[in-house]
């Protein structure tokens, strides 16, 4: 197929208007990209900035009536993609990355092109160049995953996911969306589980995206609609029966020292302190009482807790495993979430309530000291399932179906590597 490389203003935005406005050239263009002759080599000079023009980051709130509309979009444009016979397989046999030079970089250019995440003036050659590089990056931050540009399993993997799979999974989502976009409010926190990313919501724009730990598929995270009545700074951490059960009993038959060492003391139900070296940790009978760690640097939920009404029991919280940050599959929870950098998004938070200013809550801190904070004027939260969206023409966002609730076993990634 040969045209002028000014015709594509950008892979995927091209693409989605053209189905979007009903334009014939869009049912041919999957067919040309898949039956295209091999052409394209390094030397030749391109025109890149179609992978420039969406940038796959926005402002724009996931729960939002413009993310309705372009999900619409996605789904016109991911019809279009099934009709025309979806797109090849890559073969996963190899980790393809910028400077090689490689006969399976010719379908992989085939498949980021459908996709739209590489310019069709990129042509189609052997060659993983700087193109190549761009669009696989591009591809990677739609799906939540590193952009390192390396074509490692995680990757091959979510590209390898059908076109018919994908579009069910938009589906699915639209639904989701609609019952919600629109009514969180003005001002609201919210917990994306699928993601695992927490958005501060103010007037329609993202102000604060954090990274999130949540729910193992064994200690989900629920779905929860409350408000943030109550900050906790140097929180005590008291253990839910779960993890007493599942954690720290088998722990303490193997380490008696374990919860000393944890600074976790035990309390019976009249609210008496319990010596652990009194209890039979044979058995569960140490389910019945009260595990309560003290404050400080070891603490579970580390400098602050995000209290809010659940019948689940589940809050937000700090934590000293700063490392969990830095997963590519952040559920690893046992229902709570953590956040990242969650002092921004406690002082956003407070801004209402007197005297709790970031100066202020850090002097907090240092003290050691647990000290509760009523929120004036309490923000609502909440926890959503959404695995699949679009914040801009083209920029279709899919993540892992963790909680396997969208109905195809292909969408839980990270549970079949």
């Amino acid at each position: 197929m040969r045209t002028s490389r000014r015709f594509f203003l950008t892979g995927a935005s091209a693409l989605a208007a053209a189905v979007v406005a009903g334009h014939a050239s869009a049912q041919d263009v999957i067919g040309d990209i898949l039956k295209s002759s091999t052409r394209g080599n390094w030397d030749d000079q391109f025109d890149a900035r179609g992978n420039d023009t969406n940038k796959v980051a926005s402002t724009l709130p996931i729960f939002s009536q413009q993310t309705v509309a372009f999900t619409e979009q996605a789904v016109a444009q991911y019809q279009n993609i099934v009709s025309q016979g979806g797109w090849e397989q890559v073969p996963a046999t190899k980790k393809l990355q910028l400077g090689d030079d490689d006969p399976d970089v010719v379908p992989l250019r085939k498949r980021l092109m459908v996709s739209g995440d590489l310019p069709q003036s990129a042509g189609i050659s052997t060659a993983f160049d700087s193109y190549v590089d761009s669009a696989v990056k591009r591809f990677q931050l739609r799906h939540g995953l590193p952009a390192d540009g390396a074509m490692g399993k995680y990757t091959y993997a979510a590209m390898n996911v059908s076109a018919q799979v994908r579009l069910g999974q938009l589906q699915t989502n639209l639904q989701r969306l609609k019952e919600k976009a629109g009514t969180l409010g003005d001002r609201y926190v919210l917990v994306d589980i699928p993601g695992a990313q927490v958005e501060a919501v103010e007037n329609d724009r993202v102000v604060l995206r954090h990274t999130a730990i949540v729910g193992k598929i064994d200690r989900q995270t629920p779905i929860v609609n409350s408000k943030i009545n109550e900050i906790i700074v140097n929180p005590y951490w008291n253990a839910p029966v779960s993890i007493v059960r599942k954690d720290i009993i088998p722990l303490m038959r193997k380490d008696p020292n374990y919860l000393k060492d944890s600074h976790i003391r035990l309390f019976a139900p009249d609210g008496s302190e319990v010596d652990p070296m009194t209890i039979d940790w044979s058995t569960d009978d140490a389910a019945k009482y009260r595990f309560r760690q003290d404050p400080g640097a070891g603490n579970a939920m580390a400098s602050v807790k995000i209290n809010f009404p659940s019948p689940d029991g589940v809050y937000m919280h700090d934590t000293p495993q700063q490392s969990l940050f830095g997963k590519l599959m952040r559920f690893d929870s046992s229902g709570c979430v953590r956040v990242q950098n969650v002092r921004d998004l406690v002082t956003w938070i407070l801004r209402d309530t007197p005297g709790w200013d970031r100066q202020h809550f850090e002097a907090a801190i240092k003290t050691g000291e647990n000290t509760p904070i009523n929120v004036v004027n309490p923000v609502p939260v909440h926890f959503l399932y959404l695995s699949a969206w679009s914040t801009a023409p083209g920029v279709v966002q899919f993540r892992d179906d963790i909680y396997g609730l969208d109905g195809a076993s292909e969408l839980q990634i990270s549970s079949a590597l």
